[in-house]
């Protein structure tokens, strides 16, 4: 599978899957903010050594000198957009902030708290106040504490994981989604949505590719029959609008057009929707296809890909 980077807009996300005949299958999400009731939301903070700067906090081994060296906070104004974005779209008014990756060995999470659209506007942000700044990166702590604390009781939550380099337990991360995916599927656990974003220039991408990838062939679905895809993942550097976080959340009950038809660039129809245009597209492009086109009542969109 191959996923488009930087798709036109209104698109959240477009995915082009290879088929052995040389056709091509295209799934495609569009952006929409979903209205889930009863969703929970929550945002987790790398607090790990390597992200000391993004907060503003100094190395300088003198305090006399702390000040004039230290780093802009750029972690804060980020934290606090994205915290008033998720208070607003959560049931409750409200999202919880946690520092990750605390600890000595990276292995522990830090309540910051819950957070409502006004306080986030003041909130300081400025990394980890009861535990060492951690000197390792492990990513299943925050994972469960979101699935099996915070949100235990929720019927649909979301979590965004903010971090800006390798994690070390890529392969329990891996192991613990699998299971959660499964117990999802048989109605054990409700349904969560974690959103890794990577911050600065040593993100893991691959990791990162690995874990949005992780559901794909797995067969794990729900009881109507749909995929379960607990995973993705965005880069902070190529987002455009905090409605990115949403793009594999998107239902194909959700109609964002009266009517439209899918052409290649040769002008094949591909598939038509005369009841409405879903927010989730699924259809399949001629073999030698590059572009494909969504003509719809207002317009149209073109979207290459390749």
């Amino acid at each position: 599978m191959t996923q488009i980077p930087n798709p036109v807009e209104p698109f959240g996300e477009v995915n082009v899957h290879p088929k052995p005949d040389g056709s091509i299958e295209i799934v495609a999400t569009i952006l929409m903010v979903p209205d889930i009731e009863g969703a929970r939301t929550g945002l987790a903070l790398d607090a790990s050594a390597s992200m000391k700067k993004m907060y503003g906090v100094s190395a300088a081994v003198s305090v006399l000198f702390a000040k004039a060296s230290a780093a802009l906070n750029v972690v804060e104004p980020v934290a606090r957009t994205m915290a008033a974005y998720l208070a607003n779209f959560s049931s409750t008014g409200s999202t919880r902030l946690i520092y990750w990756a605390v600890s000595p060995d990276g292995s522990q999470v830090e309540e910051i708290g819950d957070v409502n659209k006004d306080s986030s506007e003041t909130i300081q942000i400025s990394g980890p106040k009861k535990q060492q700044w951690g000197r390792g990166t492990k990513l299943l702590p925050p994972v469960k504490y979101f699935v099996e604390t915070a949100f235990d009781k929720a019927p649909w939550a979301l979590a965004l994981i903010v971090t800006d380099g390798k994690v070390e337990d890529i392969e329990e991360v891996k192991a613990y989604s699998l299971e959660l995916g499964r117990q999802i599927a048989s109605g054990k656990r409700s349904f969560i949505k974690l959103v890794l974003i990577g911050v600065g220039e040593d993100v893991d991408e691959g990791q990162m590719e690995q874990l949005d990838d992780l559901f794909e062939g797995s067969g794990i679905k729900d009881a109507k029959g749909e995929d379960i895809d607990i995973w993705d993942h965005k880069l902070a550097s190529e987002m455009k609008k905090l409605e990115e976080i949403f793009s594999e959340v998107v239902s194909e009950n959700a109609i964002v057009a009266e009517s439209a038809t899918i052409t290649n660039e040769a002008g094949v129809v591909v598939k038509e929707y005369h009841d409405g245009l879903p927010a989730l597209l699924r259809f399949t492009l001629p073999k030698g296809s590059t572009k494909f086109t969504i003509k719809h009542p207002a317009g149209e969109i073109v979207q290459e890909i390749k």
